[in-house]
């Protein structure tokens, strides 16, 4: 009812417009995911299918909010960048960061049977979210280098840590084993072992990226002829993007 006598609560509601021209990152990480992947046999270390889930909800979430101008997701995080510019819902955090988190995790909801045909989904996948503000491109960079290095860091790490159990060692056992470890170590680890890093598929060394990219596309006519149209999709990479080949290619991103 408006302007009632219980109107007032109202002014109990706190406003929580994000700061003018800054990129905005919504960033999801799963909650309890350990335990999820147990119970739902993913494989160890990297689980394409469960990769490809996170990836194809990544894209829901780009189909559904065209603001966003990349994501970049690794393991059960993924991070959702909306343009310094934009203004969808005044900016208020507290809309932004309920919307892309549900949206997401219905869509991985959605989409579980597609990846995992024979696994029933026992338990509930949550995701929480957060936003974070970075006030320049170079920040924003720096923040997707950050993940993409992460991404590489827990590639070789868990890499090393599966290859290690699976010889029936103790979790205790490659925990000491790998602890204070460099990059080398690990990588003759491996080499010992039978696998190079470098060969390892790069969706698990380098995590996903998604951006609006041009795609050809086939239309049917009624008359039957088909013609090929170009249009704007959400398309996943798996490519390097702490350089600067990536965004050379795809300068639109972060204009």
């Amino acid at each position: 009812m408006a302007n009632s006598k219980f109107e007032y609560v109202k002014l109990f509601e706190q406003d929580d417009a994000l700061l003018q021209q800054c990129w905005i990152v919504v960033r999801l990480d799963g909650k309890g995911f350990t335990k999820f992947t147990e119970v739902h046999g993913f494989e160890k270390p990297h689980d394409e299918r469960g990769l490809g889930l996170m990836n194809a909800a990544a894209v829901a979430v780009m189909g559904e909010f065209p603001d966003i101008r990349v994501a970049f997701g690794e393991s059960d995080e993924y991070s959702f960048v909306f343009h310094k510019d934009a203004v969808l819902y005044g900016r208020r955090a507290s809309k932004i960061i309920s919307l892309i988190t549900s949206c997401f995790s219905v869509n991985y909801v959605r989409m579980w049977s597609s990846f995992f045909p024979d696994t029933p989904l026992e338990k509930n996948p949550l995701f929480d979210g957060r936003v974070v503000l970075y006030p320049n491109l170079e920040s924003l960079r720096d923040y997707l280098s950050w993940r993409q290095a992460d991404t590489h860091i827990n590639c070789q790490y868990n890499t090393c840590y599966w290859m290690l159990i699976k010889e029936g060692k103790s979790r205790e056992e490659v925990q000491k084993m790998l602890r204070g470890t460099l990059t080398a170590d690990k990588n003759e680890i491996m080499f010992q072992r039978g696998v190079n890093y470098n060969t390892l598929p790069a969706m698990f060394r380098k995590g996903s990226v998604v951006v609006w990219a041009e795609l050809v596309v086939e239309q049917h006519r009624e008359s039957g002829k088909v013609v090929q149209k170009s249009v704007k999709k959400p398309q996943v990479f798996h490519e390097d993007i702490i350089g600067d080949t990536f965004w050379k290619k795809y300068p639109h991103v972060l204009q």
